[in-house]
């Protein structure tokens, strides 16, 4: 497939959940003229505010933001329509002679960006119904066990409480009758290929206490926020919880407590403690970016220098 090359400057900002990208992107927008494009898979939805961090009116507001709030919580987005999404967004910002700043935590959809995506796996919604009714009456463990048998590469990729990607292997492979591997080789050979030569990946980081401690405060910060009526007002308008953007961490705690699953404290305590095994999660995608250069979180100054130095260099 044909190549694509992409000269003008393009800056990444990504990290774990709660590690302060938000404030690093605002203040790096403002001093470079960037527009930011939102790389995370949940703030693509609507109504999806609080249990999504999305920046504040105010935030966007002071700074053009792209790829948040562009669906409805009952439609399908992935990595594939990101790609199209994103590039389509990149190059109107340098069109318009700014800077495109990605930031976010879905490792997924930057590296989909970055190194091509394969957009020829299938999806089949009455195969996916059919899945998830069997994931609730076998559980994980049943389908694992089915998907080591079909595609042991993909399930050898793929945690055994992984629902979602367990069951899109699944899925894949019953609507094709092709592992899911098998369709990721292919990307490799078929993907049009997008060269970007002018990038600068930032990876924010600090010591595990620290953080832990950021997704503590950030799960009480939402609970404080309203977050509670947030979800009531999600199902108020009759979206259903079985749904994607709804089984993601927060929102289907918080309907696990509407339900009567959960105390209010037991929730809480697992909002917690499933978000700092997100961010361990991340950690390991993002570990596999070798052009990621990392910083702390608490040397924005460093940061800044670093990419004056970047953009001073490509400008000679």
């Amino acid at each position: 497939m044909k190549s694509e090359i992409i000269n003008q400057p393009l800056l990444v900002l990504v990290g774990p959940t709660a590690i302060g990208k938000t404030a690093l992107s605002l203040t790096l927008a403002a001093r470079y003229d960037c527009e930011i494009i939102s790389v995370d898979s949940m703030q693509v939805y609507r109504h999806l505010d609080i249990g999504t961090a999305k920046a504040t009116p105010e935030e966007r507001g002071s700074i053009t933001h792209h790829l948040i709030d562009i669906v409805e919580p009952n439609e399908n987005y992935d990595a594939a329509r990101f790609t199209v999404d994103a590039l389509k967004t990149i190059r109107g910002i340098h069109r318009r002679g700014r800077v495109p700043l990605l930031t976010g935590g879905t490792g997924l959809y930057l590296r989909a960006l970055l190194h091509g995506f394969f957009p020829g796996a299938p999806a089949d919604e009455q195969v996916r119904q059919e899945l998830h009714r069997r994931l609730a009456v076998e559980g994980c463990s049943k389908l694992y066990e089915e998907l080591v048998s079909i595609d042991c590469i993909s399930a050898e990729k793929i945690n055994i409480n992984d629902s979602q990607r367990l069951l899109r292997a699944l899925e894949i492979f019953y609507v094709s009758g092709i592992p899911w591997s098998e369709h990721l080789e292919e990307q490799a050979k078929q993907s049009p290929k997008i060269i970007f030569t002018n990038l600068l990946q930032i990876g924010l980081t600090c010591d595990r206490d620290q953080l832990y401690s950021r997704i503590n405060k950030r799960c009480q910060d939402m609970i404080d926020a309203g977050f509670e009526d947030e979800v009531r007002n999600l199902m108020a308008m009759g979206y259903d919880k079985s749904m994607k953007s709804l089984g993601s961490i927060g929102y289907r705690h918080m309907i696990g407590y509407l339900d009567g699953e959960w105390s209010f404290e037991e929730m809480q305590r697992l909002l917690a403690r499933d978000t700092r095994r997100y961010a361990k999660r991340q950690y390991t995608w993002f570990a596999k970016n070798v052009e990621l250069h990392w910083f702390q979180v608490n040397e924005p100054a460093r940061i800044v220098r670093f990419v004056d130095e970047w953009l001073a260099q490509k400008q000679k």
